[in-house]
């Protein structure tokens, strides 16, 4: 391989690596929203030099959770309750229309791939970390999605799952009921199962919905807070 081939690929290892490490920690609250991001630090805790770092932070901004200030550098996003509204209603609009899709394709690898998301995200809600039991419940949604075979919606809601998770953080962990979305992903499957296509519908409208509003819900009240405190 030429030298600057093999230049080139260590590179886009390297802007890979920061872009992951970032995500990492947005999603744990090491970042937080309105916060001024100082790559020079970044390259520190990740260990490697600025460049990749700004290569991956140019990443982020294209998928809209960064923005970057000309002669300022990059910040994340305040808390904005209109957007976190507008993302769960159009999660609702594209699951509930890729439903009937998924439930005409399920055949029995197709229910055996969505039960064992279940099971896991049912696994990981009886653990104390928070992150994971997140990640299980994204996978439930986003298992369910994939199998309808409509790759542009999955993907779209893939990235609508990482606008809320990685651009929000630590500020929907709390406000996320897990003992319901136990309940509601239970009841889903089951419906599914049946080949129950209203009931699912309904079951997952409800499930979503009530999601949104706890999450609103929480997102106020620290807004609240963060006024009262003088934040």
């Amino acid at each position: 391989m030429a030298p600057a081939k093999t230049k080139d690929k260590a590179d886009a290892g390297h802007t890979r690596k920061a872009y992951q490490g970032i995500r990492q920690m947005l999603f744990h609250n090491e970042i937080v929203p309105g916060q001024k991001i100082a790559y020079r630090d970044l390259a520190e805790r990740l260990g490697m030099s600025q460049t990749p770092v700004i290569q991956a932070l140019k990443w982020l901004e294209f998928q809209g959770l960064v923005r970057h200030e000309r002669h300022r550098g990059y910040y994340t996003e305040p808390v904005s309750i209109q957007e976190v509204e507008e993302i769960y209603e159009f999660r609702e609009q594209i699951e509930l229309a890729l439903l009937p899709r998924t439930m005409a394709r399920m055949d029995a690898p197709a229910l055996r791939k969505l039960e064992d998301a279940l099971q896991a995200h049912l696994q990981a809600s009886r653990k104390i970390y928070l992150h994971d039991r997140l990640l299980k419940d994204m996978e439930f949604h986003l298992t369910l999605a994939a199998l309808s075979g409509n790759r542009v919606q999955h993907q779209t809601l893939r990235f609508l799952f990482d606008l809320l998770y990685l651009k929000y953080g630590g500020n929907i962990l709390f406000s996320t009921s897990m003992d319901k979305a136990d309940a509601a992903h239970k009841e889903l499957f089951a419906h599914i199962r049946d080949g129950n296509l209203q009931q699912a519908q309904q079951v997952l409208s409800k499930h979503i919905g009530r999601v949104k509003q706890h999450v609103l819900d929480g997102l106020d009240h620290l807004m609240k807070e963060k006024s009262r405190a003088g934040f």
